[in-house]
């Protein structure tokens, strides 16, 4: 059975969510059940995070047409994919990496995490399990994707150390974010944040403050936190297939001294990096029905 490690545990005794966690630990496996081999061939995209040479943890989206993920058995998915050039985990997946990874059904609110060990292949890679479990349809906004007929090729990366005013906007604006971390051991974990516009504020242009809103109390990425604090966020222009990657540190503040409705906690990412593709997938989402789980914002200081 999955165990949680001391960061996880520690995270979950500070939240005061211990014993809920440990119920939680059940859903936990190391093989994919026949259901959620069936869900990962429907889907369209998956993300992914890892580590660069760095050190520095990034996550990136993959797309095709459903069944370019497939489970040739319980313990392994297959990805018929790479990323595209220029996004930070292109060299990563060349080699054999540590991988979190997460796929998200927005029309069914449905969601997948396997994490484990990538190893290249023809065209792609593929995915040997070490934790798998779903998780509940909080804060998952609906989009039907669709792919675009003359879809515009994936454009040179744009780098920087801080945000554009264009990428602040981005960032106010999202409903949806991807974030990626590690532990101690470089065991790594991609998961996914959700709220209404606004949730995310913009405190500098490398400085960022998202809520921590109640969840399935495993903690996993908080627990991550607490023992490294590389962090790798993805947000996702749903209109456009534009990726926007962020690579940095966080750090969870426990007793924020200004309030986040609907959050107990907040986690602060300071900026290293940031790296913009334009039109980095080929697919594109219609517009969001937000999720009735998301808190209602302060308009006074959660503006969009």
């Amino acid at each position: 059975m999955v165990q949680y490690h001391p960061g996880e545990l520690a995270a979950q005794r500070r939240a005061g969510v211990a014993e809920q966690a440990e119920y939680s630990r059940l859903a936990i496996g190391t093989t994919l059940p026949p259901p959620a081999m069936r869900f990962l061939t429907e889907q369209p995209m998956i993300v992914i995070g890892g580590a660069d040479d760095d050190g520095r943890m990034w996550a990136s989206l993959l797309t095709g047409p459903p069944g370019f993920i497939s489970a040739p058995d319980e313990r392994t998915i297959d990805v018929d994919t790479r990323p595209v050039p220029g996004d930070p985990l292109a060299p990563v997946l060349a080699r054999p990496a540590q991988v979190g990874t997460i796929a998200i059904e927005a029309g069914t609110r449905r969601r997948m995490r396997l994490n484990g060990v990538s190893h290249p292949r023809p065209g792609g890679l593929r995915v040997t399990a070490e934790q798998v479990y779903a998780n509940c349809p909080k804060y998952i906004q609906q989009r039907t994707p669709h792919r675009v007929a003359e879809a515009r090729p994936a454009a040179p990366p744009v780098v920087g150390a801080t945000l554009t005013p264009t990428q602040q906007q981005t960032v106010r604006r999202a409903d949806t974010f991807f974030v990626a971390t590690r532990s101690a051991a470089g065991a790594c974990d991609a998961s996914h944040r959700g709220g209404n516009p606004g949730f995310v504020r913009v405190l500098s242009p490398a400085r960022l403050r998202w809520p921590d809103y109640i969840g399935n109390a495993m903690l996993m990425t908080l627990g991550n936190l607490q023992q490294d604090p590389a962090a790798g966020l993805l947000l996702v222009d749903w209109s456009t297939g534009t990726t926007l990657h962020l690579t940095g540190t966080a750090e969870v503040d426990w007793e924020p001294a200004v309030a986040m409705p609907g959050a107990q906690r907040a986690v602060d990412f300071h900026l290293e990096r940031v790296v913009q593709i334009d039109h980095a997938s080929p697919l594109v989402w219609s517009a969001p029905t937000y999720s009735r789980f998301n808190p209602t914002l302060d308009p006074e200081t959660d503006q969009p």
